[in-house]
């Protein structure tokens, strides 16, 4: 039996009949240093970087004399290439797998050298290049919905019934996407509404999640598992939205404009969406105003201990992703 068809049910057994109502990146898909100022930039935790060139993009367009490259890692140590680090003979760096403590300043220093043609003389120029990597995952999402449903009193059992179903259709529409309703609840109020005087009204509040039990074996063992619970939330709140709908039309055109003392308020259907990060990455968007809706991992300094926005100060601190304060 489809969803609102059994709420329909449910109320009309309940009450009967009632009233009626970004980066420096070129077309290659390199990224370029910038001489004396650091280039952010973003990289999805379990993803491959981009590719990072050592120089600009001007000089990218110049000749260059017996070039050679030098990176050094957030660990201040020369970086060499190994499974997951890979760098070219022309000084471009990528780097597969990225994790949080892959994050960090990373600075290549290109050597070159310049000729004069009627002396050759040589010269030697160095110009050092910084580019500050941060790993960042997508945000959680959930929804916090809101909708209002008449009924005949503030009293009795009747109030307390519809929330209880309510909630049990809700979470059987969503189970197979591991999605479930969290903290529901409801206030009965009262109501002056034009042409019909002073009604009672439940106004119900609850949020969904994807993280019913079990949630973890939707993933697949995927790396990016939120990529798959946001896709199954998007899914819930689209189908709790057409149930809501449903619901008005029902009452609206299949009962002749005769409807249940107890139903679903028109157009009171309300949502939000929720974000929060993992662990060890919040959102900063004076920080990281190129990746504002980012949860980006906690710098040193800094830590996020649990399912929180944004990642707490802690001067002992000293990685990329720190959990706790210690």
């Amino acid at each position: 039996m489809r969803a609102w068809v059994l709420l329909s049910a449910v109320l009309w057994h309940l009450t009967g009949v009632g009233w009626q109502r970004s980066s420096e990146r070129t077309g290659k898909g390199f990224i370029y240093g910038k001489p004396g100022h650091p280039v952010k930039i973003y990289v999805k935790l379990h993803h491959s970087s981009p590719i990072l060139a050592c120089m600009d993009f001007k000089r990218a367009k110049k000749e260059t004399v017996d070039p050679t490259y030098l990176w050094i890692g957030p660990n201040e140590k020369p970086l060499t290439g190994n499974n997951q680090i890979n760098i070219t003979k022309t000084g471009k760096l990528m780097m597969e797998d990225f994790l949080e403590a892959f994050s960090g300043l990373y600075t290549c220093t290109l050597s070159y050298k310049t000729v004069r043609a009627e002396t050759q003389e040589e010269t030697i120029v160095k110009q050092r290049y910084d580019f500050m990597i941060f790993a960042y995952r997508e945000p959680d999402y959930s929804y916090q919905m809101a909708v209002r449903f008449t009924t005949t009193s503030c009293e009795g059992r009747y109030n307390d019934l519809l929330f209880r179903v309510l909630k049990k259709i809700l979470d059987n529409l969503i189970s197979d996407l591991s999605c479930h309703v969290v903290e529901p609840s409801y206030k009965c109020h009262f109501v002056k509404i034009p042409k019909h005087g002073l009604m009672h009204e439940l106004f119900i509040a609850f949020q969904v999640n994807p993280f019913a039990p079990g949630w973890k074996g939707a993933c697949n063992d995927s790396a990016d598992c939120e990529d798959i619970t946001n896709h199954n939330i998007l899914q819930a709140r689209n189908r709790i939205e057409e149930f809501f709908r449903s619901q008005a039309y029902i009452y609206y055109h299949d009962f002749n404009k005769t409807i249940p003392a107890m139903h679903f308020v028109d157009h009171s259907f309300q949502v939000i969406r929720m974000d929060s990060c993992r662990p060890g990455f919040g959102k900063n968007e004076g920080l990281h105003s190129n990746c504002a809706s980012c949860c980006v991992v906690c710098s040193p300094g800094t830590f996020s201990p649990d399912v929180d926005v944004t990642c707490q100060s802690c001067i002992s601190v000293r990685i990329y992703g720190a959990k706790s304060c210690t």
